[in-house]
């Protein structure tokens, strides 16, 4: 346990990080960031549920290849933050560099709280033989990834995180610098320009391209061919880590559930799988209100905003393009895809998107989704420290 007292602090109001053990503090770690952003109306928490089952290891897949352990720290009874350490061999195999993470990092502003949370976090990772450490990742580089740094004064949206502006200073202050920077854009209908629809014209005319909806009877089926193209597009990125089989069977049983599958479509030429994209529904609009409960009533209220009410907005998710196709219609499937699913979800009555991340190292990528009309609106930033 770490543990930093204070001359000017008496030993009751001394900062004091434990792990969470007990079913109390679990719930207290699911809990906090509930009371810390009670007084911020851009922050969008997932359910409870989703935490929980996100973060034990009996019902999420990812610990079948990663190691976590979740803190809680306190100043006398009072919660005052939280943050998990984990290590992943997926990750490891993947790039072989010695990395450990740390993830759902969330504190009052309360520097020693916060110091005291992440020399946590780097003494659990380093006792496990890593020689640096990564994050925030909650638990890896496909869930929510990154610290706000930049836009604020926007909800966040499905998958993406919320925070507060003195976490950038907390973390440099113990020691990080920055790793990478993602992006996230946001699209409306009005944003994005003719040409794109003429290009996407062009690519869909050219001999033997298709485009298809995800198929909802076959689900398990698609999803493995879209995670498939999305192993091979983006195998080079920046801290790519691939998704298990058994991630792709609970990423299957998800999408049953808040799939649109008009907004998910994948790129055939002469019938092989060529190109993806998948968007949401921005669910966090169905649990805005709900405190993170679904008791009572919360249900009926997510069931009647996703099914009868929808939502106004939805997150591009992903969008891949094999190797070989790359250079098909000149380049030009990306674009059928982007602007395929944009029209569909603006002409069904979303309003407005988010498209990311993206590395801000990806040029090519980012300088596409200007031509496309996308407006960078918030910046993640990833840190790391030498151990």
């Amino acid at each position: 346990m770490f543990r930093l007292d204070s001359t000017k602090k008496d030993a009751q109001s001394a900062v004091a990080v434990r792990p969470v053990i007990s079913l109390r503090d679990r719930h207290r770690f699911i809990r906090f960031p509930h009371r810390l952003y009670a007084d911020d109306p851009n922050y969008c928490a997932p359910l409870d549920a989703m935490v929980w089952e996100q973060t034990s290891r009996r019902l999420n897949p990812w610990f079948e290849h990663g190691e976590a352990q979740f803190y809680l720290a306190f100043r006398g009874d009072r919660v005052v933050g939280r943050i998990s350490a984990q290590v992943d061999q997926m990750h490891l195999k993947q790039h072989d560099d010695g990395a450990g993470f740390f993830g759902f990092f969330e504190v009052e502003e309360d520097p020693e709280a916060a110091r005291a949370l992440l020399t946590t976090a780097e003494d659990w990772c380093r006792s496990r033989g890593m020689e640096r450490i990564r994050g925030p990742f909650s638990l890896s580089i496909n869930e929510e990834s990154g610290l706000l740094v930049d836009g604020f004064d926007t909800p966040n949206y499905i998958m993406m995180p919320h925070g507060r502006p003195y976490y950038d200073e907390f973390v440099t202050g113990a020691g990080f610098e920055k790793a990478m920077d993602l992006y996230a854009w946001q699209y409306s209908r009005e944003r994005i320009p003719e040409y794109a629809f003429e290009m996407a014209d062009a690519a869909k005319d050219h001999p033997g391209v298709t485009i298809r909806d995800l198929d909802m009877d076959n689900i398990e089926r698609d999803v493995r061919i879209i995670m498939d193209i999305f192993n091979e597009a983006w195998s080079k990125n920046w801290g790519f880590v691939p998704l298990t089989e058994a991630e792709l069977d609970k990423m299957a049983q998800e999408f049953k559930l808040i799939v649109d599958p008009e907004l998910c479509m994948i790129a055939e030429v002469d019938g092989d799988p060529a190109a993806m994209t998948v968007a949401l529904p921005n669910i966090n609009e169905a649990f805005r209100d709900l405190d993170g409960k679904l008791l009572p009533g919360g249900w009926a209220k997510v069931l009647y905003r996703l099914k009868v009410k929808s939502p106004k907005t939805f997150r591009c998710v992903l969008l891949g393009i094999r190797k070989k196709y790359r250079k098909v219609a000149m380049g030009g499937l990306s674009v059928l895809l982007y602007t395929t699913i944009y029209k569909r979800a603006f002409d069904k009555g979303y309003e407005l998107a988010e498209a990311g991340w993206t590395l801000e190292t990806n040029k090519g990528i980012n300088q596409g989704m200007e031509l496309m009309g996308a407006e960078r609106y918030k910046t993640y930033r990833v840190y790391e420290k030498e151990l």
